[in-house]
């Protein structure tokens, strides 16, 4: 059985376009549960050189609620998820320059 070329181009992973692609900003961008503001994981807002974004989630909760916090608010809750009680934890890596 011979794989159509159509087949062949859409398994090439260079070819994968808008929302599919690797570097889609949508793979990295959660909003906060409290006040919805766009969060980037990878812990730098768009055209900012210097600004570190903290962006905190709970463990047991991301996975079902989507329950990710910016610090303002993860600060409000006092750094305990309000959907179960547990630790917040830090989502975004933290880069220490020597």
């Amino acid at each position: 059985m011979s794989m159509t070329l159509d087949v062949v181009k859409r398994m090439t992973l260079g070819l994968d376009k808008g929302t599919n692609a690797h570097g889609h900003v949508g793979w990295v961008t959660v909003r906060c549960r409290v006040c919805g503001r766009y969060l980037s994981l990878t812990g730098q807002q768009p055209g900012s050189v210097r600004k570190i974004e903290v962006v905190y989630y709970c463990p047991h909760c991301a996975r079902d609620y989507g329950a990710y916090f910016c610090a303002a608010d993860a600060r409000m809750v006092k750094y305990k998820c309000p959907f179960c009680g547990r630790d917040l934890k830090i989502a975004t890596p933290i880069f220490q320059e020597e």
